[in-house]
């Protein structure tokens, strides 16, 4: 009767069902990223970690700085920044490294995850607030302009971690005050920069400075002279958004302490986690990333956003900052999660080549760096 029919059709929806997430798994492992060598120190930072890692949210303020009104927002006295911290689950003899991670344009503060889960599996403790006024929900619209205002905020999630009391603290141990380093991607690359080296607006606890595919034309040498901190910029060959050979091939050059990190095919947006394995069949996926840029103005709109950065006695050139944005004809890219891999070996192993303990773990990171990764990706 029809009670024996429905069942029936239940049975068979119900095959349907478990039928398509059993394809989909046999998918997604086989168009999964290519990993490095078994065995390979590549395949060994990746796995590394003594600490199981735990997260927690902070509502920090800053209530001696102000944010500027945009758009139909009419700003505010302070600046409020919502910050996700990962840690690892005990505490760490001698305290925990303290990396701050800036989000891109349009972005947020999950954007490198991945990364974060990486570094406090080793026992850094990894804080990633959403900016007021360039993270993807800001109010009024996001406007990279107030990029000169992250610094300070950088600078002001520093502040606060250190100063917390034994009561207030999320995470279990303390910051090692003496090992903070500072990363981001796009624009939050560019405001790890500024960070690291600008003369007014730098942090001078900041011991190491990581630049993932940040606009960087504008800096002069004269610019990255103001600190002895080492600085890693990773770019990708493929990148739509901020063009490699403008802001990344120059690095070797203008930067006496910096390093550069080629990833041959590598693009803009497959930087952020959200990109494997959701673009994972995309063709290249910065063409959604400049399809949204342009449907917005771009990240620059028709004004330069970074022309309050400075001039030439800072050591930035206003003139050549200005991004020329999806110009470029569309090449092949490399899948995304072979590129997160390729990332998160590096930001471990600069980092531990920095503040790992002992002087041997440091050298070894170096050597993986400078010389193994290159083989363990070719």
């Amino acid at each position: 009767g029809l009670k024996r029919i429905l069942k029936w059709l239940g049975t068979g929806v119900a095959a349907l069902i478990a039928a398509g997430i059993l394809l989909l798994f046999v998918v997604y492992q086989v168009t999964g990223p290519e990993g490095p060598p078994a065995g390979s120190g590549s395949a060994a930072a990746l796995a590394a970690g003594d600490y199981g890692v735990d997260t927690a949210e902070l509502t920090l303020v800053d209530a001696s700085r102000a944010t500027p009104e945009n758009g139909d927002y009419p700003g505010a006295d302070s600046r409020t920044l919502l910050t996700s911290l990962w840690f690892p689950d005990e505490a760490v003899e001698g305290g925990s490294p303290l990396i701050i991670y800036s989000h891109g344009f349009m972005s947020n503060r999950e954007e490198g995850g991945y990364l974060a889960e990486g570094l406090a599996r080793q026992g850094y403790i990894v804080a990633a607030p959403d900016f007021p006024l360039s993270s993807g929900g800001a109010p009024g619209g996001p406007n990279a302009a107030d990029v000169v205002q992250q610094p300070g905020d950088v600078s002001f999630i520093i502040d606060s971690l250190i100063g917390m009391s034994d009561d207030e603290r999320p995470y279990p141990g303390t910051v090692d005050a003496t090992k903070i380093g500072v990363a981001g991607l796009s624009l939050g690359g560019l405001t790890s920069t500024l960070v690291g080296y600008h003369p007014r607006f730098r942090d001078e606890r900041v011991r190491a400075v990581i630049s993932i595919a940040g606009p960087a034309a504008m800096f002069t040498r004269r610019f990255f002279l103001t600190s002895a901190a080492p600085f890693l910029m990773i770019g990708g060959t493929e990148d739509a958004v901020v063009d490699f050979e403008t802001h990344a091939a120059i690095i070797p050059d203008r930067a006496p302490q910096g390093t550069l990190l080629a990833i041959r095919g590598g693009t803009h947006i497959s930087f952020a986690g959200m990109a494997e394995p959701a673009l994972r069949f995309a063709d290249h996926p910065d063409s959604l990333a400049c399809d949204a840029l342009m449907a917005g103005g771009g990240e620059a709109g028709d004004d330069n956003p970074f022309m309050g950065l400075g001039n030439l006695a800072d050591g930035v050139n206003p003139n050549q900052s200005q991004l020329d944005i999806c110009s470029k004809p569309l090449g092949k890219a490399i899948h995304p999660g072979r590129q997160q891999m390729i990332t998160q070996v590096a930001v471990v192993s600069f980092f531990a080549s920095q503040f790992a303990e002992p002087a041997a773990a440091r050298q070894a990171a170096r050597s993986l760096l400078n010389e193994s990764m290159a083989r363990d990706f070719p």
